[in-house]
């Protein structure tokens, strides 16, 4: 099997690459695991997130931002295409607070953010009476919320879904079941599977999340990514509560109230835990105090790929050119700079996204 692209992961990430490869005319496979695989993309929480993102690297906050903004015109194209609708909801979302000093710092941090971005970082600082106007569910501990407007939510399921309809649509070749075991460079590349497949390619693109730490360094990648897991709670059908999400909290379409998310490091464990689930109703409850009479109906917890500084790691592989390493843990949030502006860089086009600041460099230096 030929292509102009072979791409290895079809999360997120992987096929967002794709469909954005695919509809410029590109020939594209992507080579996808088992159902098996530890996959973020399927634990995912759905945020569209700014705030927050990039304090110390401003690059990040604007990759992240410019991202933001293109996801309208990014959900809208694959709803044409497929007739899904992502529900996507952009209009800000929160971080909120229940002690006033924290609130000052973090506001003082934006600040600091917003002086390197130039003075273009828009957010707002609402006092506990304003925040439970906008959100009356809202209980009285909260001191006030950090409001960011470009901030939102959508259903990640959904979005693979689409993704993956909408890329078939349009021509591309999704090979499920595969487990890349070489790459080798007779003429381009040729990428061989367990199974004896192979498909040879002009160029690929390694987006396999936790699998790159094994896959990458035969492509001459340091792929330093590690597993970090986090658990989600999920309620019964409610009543509307949330106008906006939080950072821990969204109610999504159906009326269910997603409860999140841990931060833990605990190898490839993706199994849940009881104290951790606790721990996450007991923040809900004290955020939204009508959770506490919710019945939680499943939970789960999943694998986020993790690199040493949580940013994206974007390289092309000195040992092989044409071959690319993609990888990050906001695949949502970044999914429509991955689609609509990284074919540009990897296909070296004038005016392609500088992503310098994301190299594997950072780690040798």
């Amino acid at each position: 099997m030929q292509a102009d692209y072979a791409i290895i992961g079809g999360g997120v990430v992987g096929l967002s690459v794709a469909w954005g490869l695919q509809r410029r005319g590109l020939r594209v496979v992507v080579l996808d695991g088992s159902d098996g695989d530890f996959r973020a993309s399927r634990g995912n929480f759905g945020l569209i997130w700014v705030q927050g993102k990039g304090m110390r690297a401003p690059r990040y906050a604007e990759w992240t931002r410019g991202s933001a903004a293109l996801w309208a015109a990014f959900a809208a194209e694959l709803g044409e295409g497929t007739g899904r609708d992502l529900w996507l909801r952009q209009d800000g979302g929160y971080e909120v607070f229940f002690d006033d000093a924290e609130m000052a710092r973090t506001a003082a941090a934006y600040e600091g953010l917003k002086a390197r971005l130039w003075g273009d970082y828009p957010y707002e600082v609402l006092g506990g009476n304003a925040l439970r106007r906008e959100e009356p569910a809202i209980g009285p501990k909260a001191v006030g919320a950090i409001l960011h407007g470009e901030d939102g939510h959508t259903s990640p399921l959904l979005l693979l879904h689409a993704l993956a309809d909408d890329f078939r649509r349009l021509g591309g070749r999704v090979l499920t079941g595969r487990q890349v075991v070489a790459v080798d460079r007779p003429n381009g590349f040729r990428v061989t599977c367990a199974d004896g497949e192979t498909v040879e390619a002009g160029k690929i693109v390694l987006a396999a999340g936790l699998g790159a730490a094994t896959l990458g360094p035969m492509l001459g990648f340091l792929a330093p990514v590690r597993p970090q897991r986090g658990q989600i709670l999920i309620t019964e059908k409610l009543p509307k509560l949330l106008n906006r999400p939080t950072v821990d909290l969204r109610q999504v379409e159906e009326g269910g109230v997603q409860i999140g998310a841990t931060n833990e490091e605990v190898g490839f464990d993706d199994g849940s835990s009881q104290r951790a689930m606790a721990r996450l109703a007991a923040r809900a409850v004290e955020t939204v105090p009508a959770l506490a009479k919710a019945q939680i109906v499943r939970s789960w917890a999943a694998l986020r790929v993790m690199t040493p500084d949580g940013l994206p790691i974007y390289q092309e592989s000195a040992d092989m050119p044409g071959a690319f390493l993609v990888t990050c843990h906001s695949g949502i949030t970044l999914a429509a700079a991955h689609a609509l502006c990284l074919p540009d860089w990897l296909e070296g086009k004038c005016g392609a996204p500088d992503l310098a600041a994301f190299s594997e460099d950072r780690f040798s230096r």
